[in-house]
């Protein structure tokens, strides 16, 4: 029994370490992380090296719904509510008919491929419709990339709000086609209803409940975190008892606790990361165990097609016809359409029609298993390179940053620590605001105040207390200088304008064809209404022969700076022949319309 006992211990605690040691060699050559561990649970399979045999699929899908309920309350606790006010049209699109588009899509090549009916392969392709969050996000930040704020917004809230969809989708399919309920479009539109407005209304309950509880309770800092994570299970469980979406309760959980002033809000998002990494890290190990690779080569051809065809057409055509009333120009459709890793959620759900008994049961999962390593190996591995491609890069305007943030419970204010670097702004005498004068400068292992410390000196440590929205000014002045670059000269423009000059002198200084009845506007106004949404570093308008560019945001997500480029530049030319927006497809209606009255 003991002996039992340790060597269980041994094989899970040896698989989730060697886990965590594999993601080094993932940092180094920028492979998809959850790829890694997928094939770390393959080699430990039974017809990997370690031969261990699982086929509990019971068991594979609980683990993997508590795994998944985390991870999800994570995804909304990390989403700044700005970001989601500011995606939330085209992103709750893309998760909504997003989703029903690339089902129906790719139930056509499940079809022809697999000989499956049509309800089996419009199962087949809510399986595959969605997106992989943790994947998506990791792999930017692992290729050192930082995507334009539109762009980058609609993927995080889109990759966080389409699982209850394809879940939704995937479990009335399972009921289908298992006889537990009749084919009836009212039945399945009431139960869309049900399971999207409990799970909206105990996500909204639950969330507010984690805030109160995590600051009215007065935990011992360690529970904190355990507590939210403990409730956030709760909602889960209770949504689904409920007959709501247990994954959006949870999402929408995380999303109210994430924007709201709690306790010790960096002790919960470390602890956070740490419980999802692991989350992912024994989901991943689970399915991998799961999967038996002998079985693969039967499938492999039709799981390719059907890769692809996801790949290269659902995904595309759902991206495009979701994103084309938002003005989303060519390029920023094109990477949001190439940012579709398949991952988690969609292997997961190819476990449902095994729990349920359905012919073919196991078919679905091999078929998802396989089409989740052609996207995690063909999109993960090319999401740097395509981003550049499409000019959705924001080149870093400030170096590295040396910074502390220590916690003060219930204020209102961080407190945070800089390290004064020889070329930063205020190394080079730039003064701080006044409502930065630092609380203690340390010098040379002495502490001072800030009068008698003077101007802050290389090597200097100051603590500051400062609102938390005005944190990233803060990083500006103590960063050391970014490299000068020409492509960040063509990105954000050849010099610099004032927010407040008015479109009449800028039209006076450069001959630029200003209507009159603009004159008065500033040229942040004159930005905003043209761009016709809210404003993102990179976003760009043209002005007769020249470009006006946002340059940088304020905390409040004003804007503080904007460049012109003399010249136009091709940042947002389009570079691919698709994704026509609604600009363009006017256009060409009228030009052909105009072709046929001559």
């Amino acid at each position: 029994m003991l002996d039992t006992m340790n060597a269980s211990i041994l094989i899970v605690s040896g698989l989730v370490a060697l886990s965590i040691f594999s993601s080094l060699l993932s940092f180094r050559i920028g492979a998809p992380l959850l790829l890694v561990f997928l094939c770390v649970g393959l080699i430990a399979g039974e017809d990997g090296l370690g031969g261990l045999h699982f086929d509990d699929v019971n068991a594979a899908y609980l683990i993997g719904s508590v795994a998944l309920a985390v991870i999800l309350f994570d995804s909304g606790f990390h989403t700044d509510i700005k970001a989601f006010r500011a995606a939330a049209w085209p992103a709750m699109t893309l998760a909504s008919l997003g989703v029903f588009v690339t089902t129906a899509v790719v139930a056509v090549p499940v079809h022809l491929l697999l000989h499956l009916g049509w309800l089996e392969s419009a199962l087949m392709g809510a399986i595959a419709s969605s997106t992989d969050a943790a994947a998506v996000f990791f792999l930017l930040r692992v290729g050192g990339i930082h995507v334009r704020d539109r762009v980058r917004s609609t993927l995080e809230v889109e990759s966080g709000s389409n699982d209850p969809m394809a879940i939704f989708l995937t479990l009335s399919l399972v009921a289908l086609l298992a006889g537990h309920q009749s084919v009836s479009a009212v039945r399945i539109i009431a139960e869309f209803g049900a399971q999207f407005g409990v799970g909206a209304l105990i996500g909204l309950g639950g969330g507010a409940l984690i805030v109160l509880a995590l600051n009215r309770m007065g935990f011992e800092r360690g529970l904190q975190p355990l507590a939210a994570i403990s409730l956030a299970l709760v909602v889960f469980a209770t949504a689904g008892a409920l007959h709501g979406s247990g994954f959006l309760a949870v999402y929408v959980a995380g999303l109210v606790a994430g924007n709201a002033r709690i306790n010790a809000p960096e002790t919960m998002r470390r602890f956070q990361d740490g419980i999802t990494w692991l989350a992912q890290i024994v989901m991943f190990l689970t399915l991998g165990l799961l999967a038996t690779p002998s079985e693969f080569p039967a499938f492999a051809p039709a799981a390719l097609g059907i890769a692809l065809v996801l790949i290269l057409v659902a995904r595309p055509l759902a991206v495009w016809l979701c994103l084309l009333p938002f003005g989303f120009n060519r390029n920023e459709t094109a990477l949001v359409a190439w940012v579709g890793l398949r991952g988690s959620v969609s292997v997961l759900l190819s476990i449902v029609p095994m729990v349920a008994g359905l012919p073919h049961g196991r078919d679905y999962f091999i078929v998802a298993f396989l089409m989740v390593l052609v996207s995690l190996s063909l999109q993960g591995w090319t999401i740097g390179p395509v981003a550049r491609f499409l000019g959705q890069i924001v080149p870093k305007r400030i170096g590295p940053v040396e910074r502390q943030e220590l916690e003060i419970p219930g204020a209102r204010h961080e407190l945070v620590a800089y390290h004064v670097v020889a070329d930063s702004l205020v190394a080079r005498g730039h003064r701080l605001p006044r409502w930065a004068e630092p609380s203690l400068v340390v010098r040379a292992d002495k502490s001072y105040s800030a009068h008698a410390a003077g101007h802050l000196k290389p090597g200097d440590t100051a603590y500051l207390f400062a609102r938390p929205e005005r944190v990233p000014h803060l990083d500006r002045l103590f960063a050391s200088a970014a490299p000068a670059a020409e492509a960040d000269r063509q990105f954000f423009g050849d010099f610099a304008l004032a927010p407040a000059i008015h479109m009449r002198e800028l039209a006076q200084s450069y001959g630029l064809p200003v209507p009159v009845t603009d004159f008065e506007m500033n040229v942040a106004q004159w930005l905003i209404r043209e761009l016709g949404h809210a404003p993102g570093t990179g976003d760009r308008v043209t002005l007769g022969e020249v470009e006006l560019i946002v340059r940088a945001l304020d905390w409040d997500d004003s804007i503080s700076e904007i460049g012109l480029a003399v010249e136009p530049t091709a940042i947002d030319k389009p570079k691919l022949p698709l994704f026509q927006s609604r600009a363009e497809l006017r256009g060409m209606v009228r030009r052909w319309f105009g072709k046929g009255a001559r």
